[in-house]
């Protein structure tokens, strides 16, 4: 089963319930690696008609998604990694979308067109879709806060000082993305004929439309729209149903994190199964700042990963994007910085 944590008392005040709410976050982190969270603040917009508002870019014509498209499916445009990706055959994951960046919350002040991982991210005309904009911004800096309030909670539950993450994230470059889940066609479904495609379940075979992963970064925070599909790994390899629970996040931690921690938080492997119903689901990755170090935690007791030398984290969150097909092909655009900042 996948926890599901009250977290109300993490934007409260020390005290018993915080404490009891650190334990259950640190024990569904140190085990599955997975958690549902509900409770939050009012002013957390993701109720179902929060979640529609921002569902609306699907709904635009081809041609104005086409402005958003990232530079390796639309050459004319500037933007590489932020911006919408289309469909693509011949894989596990089948999705489209679009990420996007901090300038969505703060405007193009924290835009630096030297950094790929800090340029504009594309965004529809107000007058297209006329309060998307202000939707999308009140979405992120609400997950922010969220994302903030974990960290704390991890950072207690670590033995630390509870505010010990919150230089890393300040003008951090925190992911905000959109994706829809079509059904596979019946041309797609014909293509795929190897294994990898398909899985068992509750005695059916099904295909993957989410291949499985582990996150790269730190923390996810997930809302889903109602529709079920998604998966985490169980230590004995069994794959549990994650349920689309109204007015609640869905939080898995990622590889960084649980390297940075010495195993102690576990970023799990999960996917996405189709069952021929459209989905939706927004997922927010929480990231520190492009320079950020990442060396070893003052963990008491702890025996620092023979060889952790430290890093930065925008060079850790580039290198990771090859494992993701809309960004293949694009490692050159950004080399390492960590050599004139650290020597």
């Amino acid at each position: 089963m996948i926890p599901h944590i009250d977290i109300a008392p993490l934007f409260a005040e020390a005290g018993p319930a915080r404490d009891r709410a650190d334990a259950a976050i640190a024990e569904a982190a140190s085990d599955i690696g997975f958690m549902l969270i509900g409770n939050m603040p009012p002013d957390i917009p993701i109720a179902s008609a929060d979640l529609q508002k921002l569902k609306r870019i699907f709904a635009l014509p081809p041609a104005e998604l086409g402005r958003l498209w990232r530079q390796k499916f639309a050459a004319a445009n500037a933007n590489v990694y932020r911006g919408w990706f289309p469909l693509q055959e011949g894989y596990p994951t089948y999705k489209e979308g679009i990420d996007m960046g901090p300038d969505v919350a703060y405007g193009l002040g924290v835009v630096d067109t030297t950094d790929p991982l800090r340029e504009a991210s594309p965004l529809p005309a107000e007058e297209r879709l006329p309060g998307w904009r202000a939707a999308a911004a009140a979405y992120y800096r609400a997950m922010e806060r969220v994302g903030q309030a974990l960290m704390r909670s991890i950072a207690r539950g670590l033995g630390i000082e509870e505010h010990f993450f919150d230089d890393a994230f300040r003008g951090g470059v925190s992911t905000f993305r959109l994706i829809h889940y079509p059904p596979r066609s019946e041309a797609s479904l014909a293509k795929l004929t190897e294994a990898k495609f398909w899985t068992e379940h509750e005695g059916k075979r099904v295909y993957l439309i989410g291949a499985p992963h582990a996150d790269s970064g730190l923390v996810t925070l997930l809302a889903q729209d109602g529709v079920s599909g998604l998966q985490a790994q169980a230590r004995d390899g069994s794959w549990i149903d994650v349920p689309p629970r109204a007015e609640t996040l869905v939080v898995n931690f990622g590889k960084l994190l649980e390297r940075w921690t010495s195993g102690r938080i576990k970023a799990t492997q999960h996917r996405v199964i189709g069952h021929g119903e459209e989905r939706y689901s927004v997922p927010f990755f929480y990231e520190p700042r492009v320079d950020a170090l990442i060396e070893p935690l003052p963990i008491h007791g702890d025996i620092a990963e023979a060889g952790f030398k430290p890093f930065l984290y925008g060079d850790h969150v580039w290198a990771s994007t090859n494992k993701f097909v809309e960004f293949h092909g694009l490692e050159h655009l950004r080399p390492p910085r960590h050599n004139a900042t650290l020597n």
